[in-house]
């Protein structure tokens, strides 16, 4: 993919987040952060459908979206989408910045929307701030992002079973916020409308105004490009020499 049609790429993408982030956003707070839509009913199945077994499974995957662990994953990206340790080493940073300033506008706008979680009696787990959006399903959807966009980068023909591994994370991550009953599901979805909004403002921006030479290569190289567009002419016959004809070599000529 050459690095125009990726800039084409992320602009839409981040366009079409964004505007669904602000009519959600729009939408919460003109309702003063009441339930929206399916909200009640989702909480309502949460708390009567919630096993040991399932708690405790639910309560270490949410545990993978806040921490340490979305940092190293997020250096993990930059090291998988570079080829030499000079653009390894400005990816990786690359990648913690985007998700360190994406968490810091995040809690901002937490802050400004100031949207109260559900009951306290519902919670199964422990939780501290305001509802939306979702810090833990942001968080997790921007790191399994970057983690996506570094392997289709990496292997842009293949990869489709670890891309869908990933996604299924970073999704899960933000399920388990509604099940342990700490947030709305219109919260979580306000987190992956934030995070793909995010993404797409960060991949814009590194495609469009980094040097190519730190960045992965979008097109292909050089010499399979000449390989690929080489035309072989044919030779033209020296003076006073017949042209080349395999078929006739051998034989004289007639009288």
């Amino acid at each position: 993919m050459k690095r125009g049609d990726v800039v084409g790429l992320a602009g839409s993408c981040c366009l079409g987040a964004w505007t669904a982030f602000a009519v959600l956003t729009m939408v919460v707070v003109g309702h003063d952060g009441v339930p929206l839509f399916t909200d009640d009913g989702l909480l309502a199945w949460s708390v009567s459908h919630r096993p040991a077994v399932a708690v405790a499974f639910a309560r270490g995957l949410t545990a993978t979206g806040t921490g340490v662990i979305p940092f190293a994953l997020a250096a993990l990206a930059g090291f998988v989408a570079a080829r030499t340790l000079r653009q390894r080493a400005m990816a990786a940073v690359l990648c913690l910045v985007c998700l360190g300033a994406g968490q810091a506008l995040r809690y901002a706008v937490m802050a400004l929307v100031a949207r109260p979680r559900p009951p306290r009696a519902d919670w199964a787990t422990h939780a501290s701030g305001w509802a939306f959006p979702s810090g833990h399903a942001g968080t997790a959807a921007i790191t399994a992002g970057l983690l996506i966009i570094a392997v289709r980068v990496r292997r842009p023909r293949g990869g489709v079973p670890l891309v869908l591994v990933i996604g299924g994370w970073g999704a899960s991550v933000g399920l388990t916020r509604v099940y342990l009953g700490v947030h709305w599901f219109t919260d979580v979805v306000g987190g992956w409308l934030f995070a793909l909004g995010w993404l797409g403002v960060c991949l814009f921006a590194v495609v469009h105004w980094l040097p190519e030479r730190w960045t992965p290569n979008w097109t292909p190289s050089a010499i399979d490009t000449a390989t690929n567009t080489h035309t072989h002419t044919p030779r033209e016959p020296r003076e006073g020499h017949a042209p080349d004809n395999p078929g006739r070599r051998g034989r004289s000529r007639p009288a």
